[in-house]
């Protein structure tokens, strides 16, 4: 359960305080964590060649490795994913193997517009995809969010909360077969080097 926002008393890590409290309601286990936990510089190719992943993002490489799914929380910048979110994914896409590959993830958002963070959603789809983590269709997008949560960290909005409730137990559904049947097998490589002969296999066995 990431917050993909570093800002004090963001919307974005309310939102996410919520879907963990649907997580753990629906019987599932949430670990969730702030961004800020993570410092890493911006991206570099020679320092990364000089002094390597930086601790921030190994770190946050192991949490999301040792995820059986990953839960997003991330405001929108100028109609596109923040620039601190970017940049922790493309530092963390430097382990090998890098984790997203494969990882059930859901998105959402909160925002103060009436567009509830919803393009950069979007935004963040690409990257995400192109390192072969399998994004939810479904997204939720927390319009006026500044005005939506209830002091006990709830929705006022009893619809939209039933719909974030709905979506949550589908996708902690989703996430479940996934792991424990051979629903969907596939190969994908993101460099040719990740090319292996081996058998697609099932998850896990029971």
């Amino acid at each position: 359960m990431l917050s993909g926002s570093s800002r004090t008393g963001s919307v974005n890590a309310r939102l996410a305080a919520l879907v963990a409290s649907l997580v753990v309601r629906a019987g599932a286990t949430a670990e969730p964590a702030l961004l800020g936990d993570f410092p890493m510089p911006l991206y570099d190719g020679d320092l990364e060649a000089d002094e390597g992943v930086p601790p921030g993002a190994l770190a946050l490489r192991e949490r999301i490795e040792a995820a059986q799914a990953l839960v997003i929380a991330s405001p929108e910048y100028n109609a596109s994913v923040p620039g601190v979110l970017k940049n922790a994914v493309d530092w963390v896409s430097r382990v090998r193997p890098q984790p997203f590959k494969d990882k059930q993830v859901l998105l959402v958002s909160a925002s103060p517009s009436m567009v509830g963070g919803n393009r950069g959603l979007w935004a963040l789809r690409v990257p995400l995809e192109h390192l072969g983590a399998r994004v939810y269709p479904d997204m939720f997008s927390l319009a006026m969010a500044h005005q939506e949560f209830t002091e006990d960290g709830a929705l006022g909005d009893r619809g939209l909360g039933e719909r974030l409730a709905a979506t949550v137990d589908s996708f902690l559904d989703l996430a479940e077969a996934d792991t424990r049947y051979l629903c969907l097998q596939r190969r994908w490589y993101e460099f040719l080097g990740d090319r292996s002969d081996a058998p697609v296999t099932a998850r896990a066995q029971d």
